[in-house]
């Protein structure tokens, strides 16, 4: 479930349907936010350590597609989606797939609640059947997605310095 601490990935599964991923970032929501609207942004922290970032595609407005593929040892691995929702900074609603899986797709919601200069991100994921969402727990998503947020949250940390410097 991530790492120990106030800062841990929490996955819940609140419903047969639903996925739910909480962690608290000390930056502000405005810096988070911004750290999920751009390849740029994104390349920094997107995906386990052991993958290269191979490419990106953002369109970052509602109806814009987005395609994340990052690889390793010869294998590549290709996610897609389209915004549904961007709400500035404080919500963005959108679909995601994996390519190696078609037609099975979740609508995520995140949201951003900041609390005396921290931030609060929860991505709620619902799915078509409780198979796919238990399908996804046990892909082993969990330990990639701890991942990831200890990695956005080391770059939140290079993104306030540069804004301070």
């Amino acid at each position: 479930m991530g790492r120990s601490g106030s800062n841990a990935l929490k996955v819940t599964t609140p419903s047969d349907r639903e996925m739910v991923m909480t962690r608290d970032f000390d930056a502000p929501r405005d810096l988070v936010f911004e750290a999920h609207s751009s390849c740029e942004h994104m390349s920094h922290w997107w995906g386990p350590r052991r993958y290269k970032f191979v490419s990106c595609e953002i369109d970052f407005r509602p109806s814009g597609a987005w395609r994340i593929v990052h690889g390793a040892d010869g294998e590549e691995y290709a996610f897609r989606g389209e915004y549904r929702e961007i709400v500035r900074p404080e919500r963005i609603v959108w679909t995601f797939e994996f390519e190696g899986m078609p037609g099975h797709f979740t609508v995520e919601t995140m949201t951003l609640e900041e609390h005396d200069g921290k931030t609060t991100l929860t991505s709620t994921s619902v799915f078509d059947s409780v198979e796919e969402r238990d399908g996804m727990l046990e892909s082993g998503m969990e330990s990639g997605a701890a991942e990831s947020m200890e990695r956005l949250d080391e770059y939140l940390e290079v993104l306030k310095e540069s804004k301070a410097g």
